[in-house]
């Protein structure tokens, strides 16, 4: 009879415990974890260019350019870790970078001396190693659906080459804002989608010519909208 009894205490315990676990497993943030991800999409680089001058045997001259927004597709890949506040907030950390280069957008420049403007002068820039690190706050839908947001740091390099000027590289950083989805579609499977935008800091860059240095302060601003698919581990 003893038996019984402490064998039925067991199980009852038994029972116990793994009412407690399915419970504490049942309120676990379904989007706890760490993820992996790769998106396309398309974009837009909004350069601006201030300040300019070149320095010349005769003197420094002021400088005018001209640049157009470069569009362009463009990619990422990215990893994060997203940790369940509860089981409706996330608070997510991600690191993402960009494949390849941007295709190249066209501008010229002129300089302005006491006889006049000088003949202008083509240049072609592009975009490449854009990387970013973000902080990515969350709103569980439900255990399917993650609304979120993004704030952090981002940088780029800009390459530039012209009539006078051989292919010339330089790094930029700034901030990043953005906003996603994601849904689930298998249990660890998910598509998402964002916008992003980012502002570059303004900053003193020389570009070496065949005329003498142009010396300017070169910056800008950047919108995407991504599409892609991700593994939650």
């Amino acid at each position: 009879m003893k038996t019984v009894k402490i064998s039925a205490l067991v199980l009852a315990m038994a029972g116990v415990f793994a009412t407690s676990a399915n419970a504490q497993s049942a309120k676990a943030n379904p989007w706890e974890g760490f993820y992996a991800e790769a998106a396309v999409g398309w974009g837009q680089f909004n350069p601006t260019i201030s300040s300019a001058s070149i320095k010349t045997a005769g003197g420094t001259l002021p400088v005018t350019t001209q640049q157009d927004n470069l569009s362009t597709g463009t990619n990422k890949i990215g990893l994060g870790y997203t940790y369940g506040i509860n089981d409706r907030y996330t608070l997510g950390i991600a690191a993402s970078y960009s494949l390849g280069a941007s295709s190249p957008a066209n501008g010229s420049f002129y300089a302005t001396s006491p006889l006049g403007k000088t003949p202008s002068v083509w240049f072609k820039y592009q975009i490449k190693d854009v990387w970013s690190v973000t902080v990515n706050p969350g709103y569980v839908i439900d255990k399917d659906k993650l609304a979120y947001a993004k704030v952090g740091m981002t940088g780029n390099t800009m390459g530039i080459n012209g009539g006078t000027a051989n292919y010339q590289t330089y790094n930029f950083t700034g901030y990043v804002l953005g906003l996603g989805y994601k849904q689930m579609v298998t249990q660890s499977v998910y598509f998402l989608g964002e916008v992003n935008y980012a502002g570059i800091s303004s900053k003193t860059a020389t570009i070496q010519t065949s005329k003498g240095p142009i010396t300017g302060n070169v910056g800008g601003s950047g919108v995407d909208v991504l599409v892609g698919v991700g593994y939650k581990f």
